[in-house]
């Protein structure tokens, strides 16, 4: 193998490595604002000031598209439970990366009979 094709295959090994520690690190950093985002939201829908919040999983959410002309949107999401006041209630959190806000997705668009 050629210096250089020695060069690339290392360098491709390094940022593969460098991805799924900074994936890690991503859920991490975004957790805490990711839970207050379904607090928050979940003390207001369930008129619960003491509602304590939950994660139940998370996921760190790759582009449907990528490659070398087109980039998509990557994103944590985590999946939060939030109880109190004899209620309880699930938020899907989603947050960009590269942005400082959360969205919790409303529980109430589940499909109900009218």
């Amino acid at each position: 193998m050629t210096r250089t094709a020695s060069l690339l295959v290392l360098c491709a090994a390094l940022t593969s490595a460098a991805g799924c520690a900074s994936q890690q690190q991503q859920l991490a950093a975004r957790q805490e604002g990711a839970v207050q985002t379904a607090l928050q939201r979940g003390r207001f829908d369930l008129n619960c000031p003491g509602a304590t919040a939950t994660v139940l999983s998370q996921d760190y959410i790759q582009p449907a598209i990528q490659g070398p002309w087109v980039s998509g949107l990557t994103r944590v999401e985590y999946t939060i439970g939030v109880a109190g006041c004899n209620q309880r209630t699930t938020y899907i959190v989603i947050c960009q990366e590269g942005t400082e806000t959360c969205f919790a997705a409303n529980p109430d668009s589940r499909l109900r009979p009218q």
